[in-house]
This record gives structure tokens, sequence and C-alpha cells, in this order.
């Protein structure tokens, strides 16, 4: 297998900078179009456990839009193959200071990449 092949490696890249812009600006319609619209699909969220997209979809166009500008750190982004990927990042909030983690899979899909899987925790303080 492949693992970060040059091409996958930047597709997945901008994937996931398109995802991070959409998460701090509340981009609900673009939030929503980076996660597989499938039954299959798991976001474990810092304070909530989603299951399918249906209700990924119900928690983003309710959360608030407050406090959600953060700074990556440790941003590491892995492809295997060409249809297969996993993004990792610690992240901080502008602001607070808070720290957490963040994980999420993304797969290749016939209209394009898409998070299958996400989870966000804090750290203690």
């Amino acid at each position: 297998m492949d693992i970060n092949l040059a091409e996958v490696l930047a597709e997945v890249t901008a994937a996931f900078a398109r995802y991070e812009a959409a998460l701090v600006n509340n981009d609900v319609a673009v939030l929503d179009e980076l996660f597989w619209q499938s039954p299959h699909t798991i976001r474990y969220g810092a304070t909530e456990n989603l299951y399918g997209y249906d209700a990924i979809a119900l928690f983003r166009s309710s959360r608030s839009s407050q406090g959600l500008d953060r700074t990556l750190i440790n941003t590491i982004i892995t492809t295997y193959g060409e249809d297969f990927a996993t993004a990792n990042t610690e992240f901080r909030r502008n602001g607070s200071g808070r720290r957490g983690r963040q994980s999420q899979t993304w797969m290749r899909t016939p209209d394009g990449w898409r998070v299958v899987s996400a989870h966000v925790s804090f750290l203690p303080d």
C-alpha cells in the first residue's frame, strides 16, 4: 500500500483545511457537505455521541457559533492508498486557551473526500 502519495495527500490536506475554515466560521453547509451522508457515519464530540449523518447535521444546525476560533498544533494527515486517510490534530481555543484533540477518518466517495468518523475531546486543564 502506498502511504502519502503526494497528489492524494494534497487532496486530503485541502479537504481538511476547508473543513477547519468552515468549523471556525460556523459554515454549517460546508460542514454538512464534508461528512459522509450515511447512517454509518459517527462523530464523538466533547459532550455528545452522534450516530449517523442525520444526527450530526442536527447537532451542527443547533450549535452555537460562539467560541469556535482555534489554533491547530501537531496536525498529522496520513493517506493510505488513494481512497482512505486519517487527520489528527491538537488545538487550542483562542481566548480561553482550552486545549483539545481531534481525529478524523476520511474516505474518497463519488462526491469527493468525506469524513466517515470523527472524535473531539478536551484535555484536562
